[in-house]
């Protein structure tokens, strides 16, 4: 046995015990009086040797400390500077050499623990998390994670028998910043954090809050992985992806949740991986027409059910379909495709599950202590606290993140509306007034206009874009004039009016009229998407053709005219997995689309129409260039609620081949139905969504119609047309 000087059994045994709150300084090699002296903790070990890491032999044995159950000591005969050295261990009839993990000095720099302590630093992942690299000559991960009222964090995995004990992390000072270099573990390696709370607790194991890798669900460890291999082949589209997002260009998503696109029912019902989908869903999305792919969130999540919604792993891809650069691979497949790609990102609340960030250090660190503040009641998770520096700065190098290490090309920003407002799903008495007595949340505001500044700044050619559901002022607005700063806002409001205006019996839709023409009266207060998402297929809420009324050739028609309407409509678009084929089931997670459904004619008459609409809008300048300007729109009749027709007309930006949108909701079919015009010449039907080719009645204009110079709708010429029944009607402009 050894005892002091070399270590004292206080001080040995607090390091045995865990307990320890500086073992850097104890730990490793030391020079102390004029001594050279290497202490070790090794509980796993029956005896340990030191060896020239240089030469390969022995230099000293270490003894045994009083005091401290698999603390070993040694003073270094006949030397007196350090030296790079290794461990050999024995136990039973086994032997082993390593590397001592508190040989090795800082990694993290003066620059980064001032950033870090700041919260301003604009690449934490760079310097938080687990990095492979070579470390002092070395092999190995640095592992750093942010605790800062706790009294110690371990990282543990199988390299050190999930033993807390044994790679305890130094401190670096005021920062509340925790690192350590572990040589030998490599790309691949599961691990977690073991926290000894403020309270003296112990918390359970804890996932990496910037872990790039996460273990298949239900595993909860975060997994080392090495970002920095990935060959990009998407040069093309990153160089001109600007050209792909401004409000003038055409963009039309298709909203998928990865897990349940398509499944392999030879193999048990699988989703595919994300290589399969850079091939299947890739090649599909680009054949529909749509220019953008999102998906639901991505970030590591432990629940299936909540469908990404509720992540803990902000910095992990999903490892459900493998592994981050399989992920990158199908980004890159999607841009190589000239396809964009959008995902969910939650930053309004995380779930409460043990292994997450609730109570990280045993403190209500990322969330409100107080629950009025740091609870949310509709999904039973954690609020982020916005106000806190360290915790904004965590969400912002997430956004940064995701574009710069993926090229994603939009954060779809989920559950703004929760965000902005103290009281969102609040009963009085249930929620914290802001500092001047309102309900606005000043921080989250605040947060989501630094968001959005810094991924712009950083990545000016991406998008952001607001699900907010309510009438908050300027969300789509700079932040230099008192906006939210982002690029596009969904519209709610428009989907919710429109769908209910669909969901009425023909005979009734005269009386609710304006729910189809309310829209345009804002239309273009804001960068407007239009969605048709995976909210509204649940819930009960039924299929978008379950929901519309009549027999089956009702309800086929009026989800054609409904569509129709939609690409017509100032704005961009969203459709959701199974509404571009008319699927009747409400969409489940749990099992994979109905593609058989595609064997009959009305479903694949409902497909074919809305690729032919996507390829339409995009071929077409009127249609999306004015979006989010008035002088893009001009009603013809909006007021013609007794028939329940609607027209009105799109411009571009010269004023060219403008487009006549007609729509009929009711089954009548209305022949030499007189519409004015703005231009005499002709104009032809380029679309008509009762067309034989979607599995309509073929109520068409087949032919170019004249405009005779007969007055209409406050026009000095009009044209004469045959109205399909249930059906909208695009007309071009083609000149004198």
């Amino acid at each position: 046995m050894i005892d002091a000087p070399l270590i004292h059994p206080e001080e040995a045994a607090s390091l045995a015990d865990g307990s320890h709150g500086n073992p850097f300084a104890v730990l490793g090699m030391h020079e102390t009086d004029g001594k050279l002296v290497v202490r070790v903790f090794r509980p796993e070990a029956d005896s340990v040797e030191l060896i020239d890491a240089k030469t390969g032999k022995a230099v000293v044995s270490l003894g045994r400390v009083t005091g401290g159950d698999g603390v070993f000591a040694a003073e270094v005969p006949r030397r007196k500077k350090r030296f790079d050295y290794k461990l050999r261990m024995t136990r039973g009839g086994n032997v082993w050499t390593e590397y001592d993990p508190y040989a090795f000095g800082n990694v993290l720099g003066e620059f980064d623990e001032y950033l870090l302590g700041e919260g301003t630093h604009g690449y934490l992942w760079k310097a938080l998390g687990a990095h492979v690299m070579t470390h002092e000559g070395v092999e190995g991960t640095h592992f750093a994670v942010w605790a800062p009222n706790a009294r110690r964090v371990s990282v543990v995995g199988d390299f050190n028998g999930w033993d807390g004990r044994r790679f305890v992390m130094r401190r670096r000072g005021a920062t509340g910043v925790h690192e350590i270099f572990v040589p030998d573990v490599a790309d691949g390696t599961a691990y977690k954090y073991e926290v000894l709370g403020i309270d003296g607790q112990l918390m359970p194991l804890k996932a990496d809050p910037v872990g790039f890798g996460a273990e298949l669900p239900p595993r909860t460890a975060s997994v080392v992985r090495d970002l920095s291999r990935y060959d990009w082949q998407d040069g093309d589209w990153m160089a001109r992806r600007s050209g792909a997002h401004r409000i003038d260009r055409p963009i039309s998503v298709y909203e998928v949740h990865l897990e349940s696109w398509r499944r392999v029912p030879e193999e048990d019902g699988r989703s595919l991986t994300y290589r399969e989908m850079a091939d299947a869903l890739v090649s599909y999305v680009k054949e529909m027409g749509f220019t953008h792919i999102e998906t639901t969130p991505i970030s590591e999540y432990p629940f299936g059910g909540s469908w990404g919604y509720q992540p803990v792993g902000l910095y992990a891809p999903t490892s459900r379909f493998g592994t981050p650069d399989d992920f990158r691979y199908f980004v890159d497949a999607c841009h190589q495709a000239g396809i964009g790609l959008i995902i969910d990102w939650v930053p309004g609340h995380f779930p409460t599950d043990e292994h997450g960030l609730g109570r990280f250090d045993g403190s209500a660190l990322y969330e409100h202590a107080d629950p009025k503040e740091g609870y949310h009641p509709d999904w039973n998770t954690l609020v982020y606290n916005y106000g806190r520096t360290e915790v904004a700065n965590y969400l912002i190098a997430n956004a940064k993140f995701w574009v710069q290490e993926y090229h994603i090309d939009g954060l779809r920003v989920d559950a703004v509306a929760s965000m902005l407002y103290r009281d969102y799903s609040r009963k009085e008495g249930e929620w914290v007034p802001n500092i001047h007595g309102g309900r606005e949340n000043l921080e989250a505001i605040s947060f989501m206009q630094r968001m959005n500044e810094a991924v712009y700044a950083d990545q000016p050619d991406i998008m952001t874009i607001a699900e907010e559901s309510t009438a908050f002022p300027g969300v789509s607005a700079p932040t230099d004039t008192g906006g939210l700063g982002f690029g596009f806002k969904w519209n709610m409001g428009w989907m919710n009016d429109t769908l209910r205006y669909m969901g009425e019996d023909p005979i009734h839709r005269k009386y609710h009229h304006d729910k189809m023409t309310f829209g345009l009266h804002y239309a273009f207060s804001e960068n407007f998407v239009l969605p048709l998402s995976h909210d509204e297929v649940v819930h009960g809420k039924g299929s978008i053709l379950d929901r519309m009324p009549g027999d089956d050739w009702q309800r086929f028609a009026n989800l054609r005219a409904y569509y129709g309407f939609m690409w017509g409509h100032p704005g961009k678009k969203l459709l959701f997995m199974s509404c571009e084929f008319g699927q009747w089931d409400e969409w489940n997670n749990e099992k994979s689309l109905d593609w058989h459904l595609l064997e009959y004619p009305t479903h694949k008459g409902v497909q074919s129409l809305v690729r032919d609409l996507n390829h339409l809008y995009r071929d077409t300048p009127a249609l999306y260039e004015l979006d989010s300007k008035p002088e893009g729109f001009r009603w013809i009749d909006g007021g013609n609620a007794g028939e329940s027709v609607f027209s009105w007309l799109r411009h571009s930006k010269d004023g060219s081949d403008p487009v006549l949108v007609v729509c009929n909701f009711t089954p009548v079919t209305r022949p030499g139905y007189r519409i004015g015009v703005p231009l005499a010449g002709t104009w032809e039907e380029v679309l008509n969504t009762d067309a034989a080719a979607y599995a309509g009645s073929n109520q068409v204009n087949a032919t170019p119609l004249a405009t005779t110079e007969e007055p209409a709708h406050g026009c000095a010429q009009s044209i004469e047309l045959t109205v399909p029944p249930l059906a909208t009607t695009f007309l071009r402009y083609k000149g004198t």
